[in-house]
């Protein structure tokens, strides 16, 4: 298996802590679009955030590939959104994971802001489906890797 990296340099590794999920089975259209909402946030109020996608109390803007989505109560600046909960499930185990590799390192979790996060797609897991007349219709699911990176200010 190839060397994993991260896509982002950071200066000082004192001040920061990192975790990393591999072929997470989360659709990679929404990890990315969780990961633009999270960038700068601070580690609490991310975390409320994914508990609210959950809860289907606040819904996740759509930048991207909204057409025809409805409108969703309480969004600022945009039209259309979803709630993606199990995207946000394995995006909030990633940021507890991070943050307790944070606490590890004795870092300050009410002191946490999120770096970098980051997502892209993973390999594509095959699979098939069994039709009638002996066919079969390919059933793929798409995986992502994702990236966190957490500093304290």
């Amino acid at each position: 298996m190839a060397k994993l990296g991260y896509s982002f340099r950071v200066e000082n590794e004192e001040k920061i802590a990192r975790a990393m999920g591999r072929a997470m089975r989360i659709s990679p259209k929404w990890s990315i679009e969780i990961a633009r909402e999270l960038r700068g946030m601070k580690l609490e109020k991310a975390k409320r955030y994914l508990e609210d996608i959950i809860a289907m109390r606040r819904p996740l803007p759509l930048r991207r590939f909204k057409k025809g989505v409805a409108h969703r109560r309480g969004l600022v600046k945009a039209y259309a959104g979803r709630y993606p909960q199990k995207a946000a499930r394995q995006v909030l185990k990633l940021l507890e994971s991070a943050q307790a590799n944070a606490e590890y390192k004795g870092l300050d979790p009410e002191r946490l802001f999120i770096k970098h996060i980051a997502a892209q797609r993973g390999p594509v897991i095959r699979g098939w489906l069994p039709r009638a007349y002996g066919r079969a219709t390919p059933h793929n699911t798409p995986t992502t890797h994702m990236e966190v990176i957490l500093e304290e200010r």
